[in-house]
């Protein structure tokens, strides 16, 4: 199945829908767990001009998990974490860091 059509992917888009950090952790930790446990989820916000968005930087339980994830969602490495880069909607509730 190509990853561009796969359930994954939508649930990658959906995670846009999130409109806080404790809500965006939940929907990641669904999202990982066809891989293995998320076993940290550590969340960034930042504001860019109009945008708003969330820097996740993840770590499930082996690279191996994390490997597929990341060729699943089509997303990459900083450092030794996963990073998934999440649009949020306008209006969300602010946060600098949420470690978990």
């Amino acid at each position: 199945m190509s990853a561009t059509g796969s359930p994954l992917r939508h649930g990658l888009a959906a995670l846009a829908g999130c409109g806080d950090p404790d809500s965006l952790r939940s929907a990641i930790s669904k999202l990982c767990a066809e891989f293995g446990r998320a076993t940290r989820i550590d969340i960034v916000t930042v504001d860019e001009a109009e945008k708003r968005r969330a820097l996740c930087f993840l770590r499930l339980e082996s690279s191996a998990q994390e490997s597929r994830l990341m060729n699943s969602l089509g997303v990459s490495r900083f450092g030794d974490d996963v990073l998934v880069i999440v649009d949020l909607p306008k209006g969300s509730p602010a946060s600098h860091s949420q470690a978990g």
